[in-house]
């Protein structure tokens, strides 16, 4: 697990910032925006070649808030608190703060954190984007390679602002995410070293005729393919077939507070197929 001491990265934290902050009973690390407090929800990525979990996306929690029909509803109506961009930025950065503190407090050394970022926010923020939270990272004594940055579909028509935001990211060493959407985003190869490090494709496009294209030709960049939004043995047949060397989803494991494995069911499918994790 991770070296960092909880109270001695807490303290530090907010003693650099106005971020409101709090350790529950149980060790975990909670921010408060409105009447909200902010938790994380990790999902396991696995690595089809190293067999092994590899990462894990984050997602935002929040309570206690019981109009709300569930967690996920919940932190939606968070975002929509954030009626402007200075105020989005608080939150986000908030909730980017809240989330490392709990993953590398608890997650070992080789693996990664995924972190979605808003379109609204990368438009907002001019410049110097991941500078707020490399200072975050450097309180903590964490690397920023240790992140991977999902950057957000909607710049995927936005070419200029896309390669803006990835070179402000990869100057500072993070790794970048994208979501490949079809052929309208094959514009990205003219990337070259922006090209970003991992491609996330859904598995209803891995079931395309151009699917294993979309895999060889990133391969080729030097980047990897994680199927995201995995639901069933289906679309792990299908992830596997395309090429995918990462995967993702509900079928594999629920996103949930503790650093989790892939689920029982998951794996003895799995090692049926002969992926012995």
């Amino acid at each position: 697990m991770s070296r960092l001491d909880d109270k001695d990265a807490l303290a530090r934290i907010q003693a650099a910032t106005d971020y409101p902050l709090e350790r529950t009973a149980d060790g975990w690390v909670v921010g408060h925006f409105f009447d909200s407090r902010l938790a994380s929800a990790y999902q396991p990525v696995f690595d089809l070649v190293e067999r092994r979990i590899v990462g894990h996306a984050v997602y935002v929690r929040c309570g206690p808030a019981p109009r709300e029909k569930s967690a996920a509803s919940a932190a939606l109506g968070v975002f929509a608190l954030a009626t402007d961009d200075p105020l989005l930025v608080r939150l986000d950065r908030l909730c980017r703060t809240v989330h490392a503190l709990n993953y590398f407090e608890r997650a070992p050394d080789s693996l990664a954190l995924h972190l979605a970022v808003q379109a609204r926010l990368l438009e907002s923020v001019k410049d110097g984007h991941g500078r707020a939270f490399e200072r975050v990272l450097d309180l903590i004594g964490v690397e920023t390679s240790r992140v991977v940055i999902e950057i957000p579909p909607e710049l995927n028509r936005d070419r200029r602002l896309f390669r803006h935001v990835t070179m402000n990211y990869r100057s500072r060493g993070y790794r970048i995410a994208f979501t490949h959407g079809g052929p309208a985003d094959d514009w990205t190869a003219e990337l070259g070293s922006l090209y970003p490090d991992i491609v996330r494709v859904s598995p209803t496009a891995l079931r395309h005729a151009n699917a294993r294209n979309v895999a060889d030709s990133a391969h080729r960049l030097g980047a990897v393919i994680l199927a995201s939004g995995v639901e069933s043995e289906q679309d792990v047949t299908a992830a596997v077939r395309a090429g995918a060397d990462l995967l993702q989803g509900h079928y594999l494991a629920e996103p949930g507070r503790n650093v989790a494995g892939v689920s029982k069911q998951a794996l003895r499918w799995l090692q049926h197929q002969g992926c012995a994790w």
